[in-house]
Protein backbone atom coordinates (compact mmCIF):
# COMPACT_ATOMS: atom_id res chain seq x y z
CA UNK A 1 0.00 0.00 0.00
CA UNK A 2 1.16 3.53 -0.79
CA UNK A 3 2.58 5.32 2.27
CA UNK A 4 0.18 8.34 2.23
CA UNK A 5 -2.81 5.99 1.96
CA UNK A 6 -1.42 3.78 4.74
CA UNK A 7 -1.05 6.87 6.99
CA UNK A 8 -4.60 7.94 6.18
CA UNK A 9 -6.06 4.49 6.95
CA UNK A 10 -4.04 4.22 10.16
CA UNK A 11 -5.28 7.60 11.39
CA UNK A 12 -8.93 6.83 10.64
CA UNK A 13 -8.72 3.52 12.47
CA UNK A 14 -7.52 5.42 15.56
CA UNK A 15 -9.57 8.58 15.11
CA UNK A 16 -11.40 9.90 18.15
CA UNK A 17 -11.65 13.26 19.89
CA UNK A 18 -8.15 12.84 21.38
CA UNK A 19 -6.58 12.27 17.94
CA UNK A 20 -8.03 15.26 16.06
CA UNK A 21 -4.76 17.20 16.36
CA UNK A 22 -3.31 14.60 13.95
CA UNK A 23 -5.52 15.60 11.00
CA UNK A 24 -2.68 17.78 9.68
CA UNK A 25 -0.58 14.62 9.27
CA UNK A 26 -2.80 13.47 6.39
CA UNK A 27 -4.72 16.53 5.14
CA UNK A 28 -3.38 19.52 3.18
CA UNK A 29 -4.17 23.04 4.43
CA UNK A 30 -6.50 23.65 1.45
CA UNK A 31 -8.34 20.31 1.65
CA UNK A 32 -11.88 20.06 0.32
CA UNK A 33 -14.05 17.60 2.26
CA UNK A 34 -17.45 16.59 0.86
CA UNK A 35 -20.04 14.20 2.23
CA UNK A 36 -23.80 13.88 1.57
CA UNK A 37 -24.56 16.68 4.06
CA UNK A 38 -21.53 19.02 3.96
CA UNK A 39 -18.83 20.71 1.93
CA UNK A 40 -15.95 21.90 4.07
CA UNK A 41 -13.07 23.98 2.74
CA UNK A 42 -9.73 24.04 4.54
CA UNK A 43 -8.01 22.12 7.29
CA UNK A 44 -9.08 24.50 10.07
CA UNK A 45 -12.76 24.18 9.14
CA UNK A 46 -12.38 20.40 8.84
CA UNK A 47 -10.84 20.23 12.32
CA UNK A 48 -13.73 22.31 13.70
CA UNK A 49 -16.26 20.02 11.99
CA UNK A 50 -14.68 16.86 13.39
CA UNK A 51 -14.38 18.41 16.87
CA UNK A 52 -18.11 19.22 16.91
CA UNK A 53 -18.98 15.79 15.50
CA UNK A 54 -16.87 13.82 17.96
CA UNK A 55 -18.08 15.94 20.88
CA UNK A 56 -21.61 14.60 20.28
CA UNK A 57 -20.72 10.98 19.52
CA UNK A 58 -20.47 8.40 22.26
CA UNK A 59 -18.50 6.08 19.96
CA UNK A 60 -17.25 5.99 16.35
CA UNK A 61 -15.12 3.33 14.67
CA UNK A 62 -14.15 2.75 11.03
CA UNK A 63 -13.47 -0.68 9.57
CA UNK A 64 -11.73 -0.39 6.20
CA UNK A 65 -13.04 -3.24 4.05
CA UNK A 66 -11.11 -2.54 0.83
CA UNK A 67 -8.68 -0.02 -0.58
CA UNK A 68 -7.31 0.74 -3.98
CA UNK A 69 -4.88 3.37 -5.21
CA UNK A 70 -3.75 4.41 -8.62
CA UNK A 71 -1.34 7.32 -8.80
CA UNK A 72 -2.60 10.25 -6.72
CA UNK A 73 -6.16 8.84 -6.48
CA UNK A 74 -7.49 6.30 -3.97
CA UNK A 75 -10.78 4.62 -3.06
CA UNK A 76 -11.69 3.10 0.28
CA UNK A 77 -14.71 1.02 1.23
CA UNK A 78 -15.61 1.08 4.90
CA UNK A 79 -18.14 0.38 7.60
CA UNK A 80 -18.60 3.09 10.17
CA UNK A 81 -20.14 2.05 13.47
CA UNK A 82 -21.16 4.85 15.79
CA UNK A 83 -23.35 5.62 18.74
CA UNK A 84 -25.07 8.94 19.36
CA UNK A 85 -27.23 9.39 22.46
CA UNK A 86 -30.03 11.05 20.44
CA UNK A 87 -30.10 8.58 17.53
CA UNK A 88 -31.47 5.04 17.60
CA UNK A 89 -31.83 5.19 21.38
CA UNK A 90 -28.04 5.37 21.66
CA UNK A 91 -27.58 1.88 20.18
CA UNK A 92 -24.69 1.30 17.75
CA UNK A 93 -25.51 2.09 14.12
CA UNK A 94 -23.44 0.68 11.23
CA UNK A 95 -23.33 2.36 7.84
CA UNK A 96 -21.40 1.22 4.76
CA UNK A 97 -19.69 3.81 2.64
CA UNK A 98 -16.89 4.67 0.28
CA UNK A 99 -14.32 7.43 0.18
CA UNK A 100 -12.56 8.92 -2.82
CA UNK A 101 -9.25 10.61 -2.02
CA UNK A 102 -6.91 12.78 -4.07
CA UNK A 103 -3.36 13.33 -2.80
CA UNK A 104 -0.97 16.16 -3.64
CA UNK A 105 2.72 15.68 -4.46
CA UNK A 106 3.57 15.87 -0.74
CA UNK A 107 1.27 12.91 -0.01
CA UNK A 108 -1.42 14.97 1.74
CA UNK A 109 -5.13 14.67 0.98
CA UNK A 110 -6.38 17.64 -1.04
CA UNK A 111 -9.84 16.23 -1.77
CA UNK A 112 -11.87 13.82 0.37
CA UNK A 113 -15.32 12.79 -0.80
CA UNK A 114 -17.50 10.39 1.18
CA UNK A 115 -20.40 8.44 -0.27
CA UNK A 116 -22.93 6.83 2.08
CA UNK A 117 -26.66 6.53 2.73
CA UNK A 118 -27.51 9.58 4.82
CA UNK A 119 -30.97 8.14 5.44
CA UNK A 120 -29.53 4.99 7.03
CA UNK A 121 -27.10 7.04 9.09
CA UNK A 122 -29.41 9.74 10.32
CA UNK A 123 -33.05 9.84 9.23
CA UNK A 124 -33.82 6.17 9.91
CA UNK A 125 -32.50 6.60 13.45
CA UNK A 126 -34.93 9.38 14.41
CA UNK A 127 -37.97 8.25 16.44
CA UNK A 128 -40.68 9.94 14.33
CA UNK A 129 -39.03 10.02 10.93
CA UNK A 130 -37.30 6.62 11.01
CA UNK A 131 -40.35 4.41 10.44
CA UNK A 132 -41.52 6.66 7.58
CA UNK A 133 -38.13 6.56 5.82
CA UNK A 134 -37.85 2.78 6.24
CA UNK A 135 -41.37 2.33 4.83
CA UNK A 136 -40.59 4.50 1.81
CA UNK A 137 -37.32 2.67 1.16
CA UNK A 138 -39.12 -0.67 1.48
CA UNK A 139 -41.77 0.37 -1.04
CA UNK A 140 -39.13 1.61 -3.49
CA UNK A 141 -37.35 -1.74 -3.24
CA UNK A 142 -40.52 -3.81 -3.73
Amino acid sequence: MNEPLARFVSLYQQLDKQQLHRLAEVYAEQVIFIDPAHRIDGLTALGDYFAALYQRLAYCQFEITSQQQQGQQAWLSWVMTFSHPRLGQGKPVSVEGATQLAFNEAGKVVRHRDYFDLGAMLYEQLPLLGPVVRTIKGRLGA
